[in-house]
């Protein structure tokens, strides 16, 4: 027969306060930390959590105490993770993480209709072209949610840039992230009709040698690669160009001043090609495996503003006519 259990297997209530203090504290000093991380300073820190300066600092001190580690090098002018800090944040993250965003729900379903802010990010083309013309209407429906549009050619990180959504073009390999489709991402060869008329256009891959190419710079440093499907393989090159930009809107202002022939993005080209100011060729080499991305981190404590938001755009964008791939191409120019 077991032993019952004797008085001392159980906390006592003075020693359930000394934990429960204990766990509030901690919990406090967490908090204090992670949010010196995002914010980069103590005193920022302090101004997002409402508290002082000296509080944040006690609360971190208190926290390195307990550890019996220090988590962070701090100067009067510089602020890093030690290696000890890098591993315990990095631990830390995910259930901070899910805890704030518990907590936005439950605001969010107390509050009634979506509000808050949202950071979105997207490549500067699409972007200007495609992303920002849909915002009026978006805040006219959802006037209480603030929106944050950045512009960036590299995909900006999720986490240290604390971006809520991010529209993203090609393919995606990150894992981690909830990607839906908008819509198939179309990739033309195209110039203008006057260098069309005055040098004809390719009608295979190897012809493209005898072109005025026109190059993308990615914000890597790296030439953009054109990209093209023979026999159902992918076939990459850079093509040798007499002009390169970093800009996409400046390589499409480019194309349509005759100064050569470029690949770009359906979206750029779409009105062009139907108003006639460009002409497209070689559909026969168009890879189609491509698309334009909505992306966010998880689909679980999803905000009301991130959830109206995905679902307004993936609808206002899929109305917008991004796909035509089929209707003009001047294979006999």
């Amino acid at each position: 027969m077991n032993a019952p259990y004797s008085s001392s297997s159980s906390p006592s209530p003075n020693n359930a306060d000394s934990l429960a203090a204990s766990f509030a504290t901690s919990y406090a000093a967490v908090v204090a930390f992670m949010t010196v991380v995002a914010e980069g300073s103590f005193s920022k820190a302090g101004d997002r959590l409402g508290i002082g300066r000296s509080a944040v600092s006690r609360g971190v001190q208190k926290l390195e105490s307990h550890l019996g580690a220090r988590l962070l090098s701090r100067t009067t002018r510089s602020l890093a993770l030690t290696p000890e800090g890098e591993i315990f944040h990095a631990r830390c993250h995910p259930g901070i993480a899910h805890i704030s965003q518990a907590i936005e729900d439950l605001r969010d379903l107390r509050d009634g209709p979506p509000r808050g802010s949202l950071r979105i990010c997207a490549s500067v083309g699409f972007g200007r072209r495609v992303v920002a013309p849909l915002l009026r209407d978006f805040q006219l429906q959802y006037p209480d949610i603030e929106l944050d549009l950045l512009l960036n050619e590299a995909p900006a990180d999720f986490i240290s840039d604390r971006i809520d959504i991010s529209f993203r073009n090609g393919r995606l390999e990150d894992s981690q992230i909830v990607a839906r489709q908008i819509v198939p991402m179309q990739v033309l060869l195209c110039a203008s009709p006057a260098y069309a008329a005055s040098r004809g256009m390719p009608q295979v891959l190897d012809e493209l040698a005898n072109h005025d190419c026109i190059n993308f710079r990615l914000a890597s440093g790296r030439l953009c690669e054109w990209e093209f499907k023979v026999q159902g393989e992918s076939r990459k090159m850079t093509p040798l160009s007499r002009i390169t930009f970093n800009d996409v809107e400046l390589v499409l202002q480019a194309v349509l001043e005759g100064q050569g022939i470029a690949q770009l993005e359906g979206y750029q080209v779409c009105e062009h090609l139907r108003e006639g100011r460009l002409v497209s060729c070689m559909p026969q080499y168009a890879p189609e495996d491509r698309g334009h991305f909505i992306c966010y981190l998880s689909r679980r404590h999803l905000p009301s503003r991130v959830r109206v938001f995905v679902d307004y755009m993936t609808a206002a964008i899929r109305g917008l006519q991004l796909q035509c791939a089929s209707e003009f191409f001047s294979l006999n120019i």
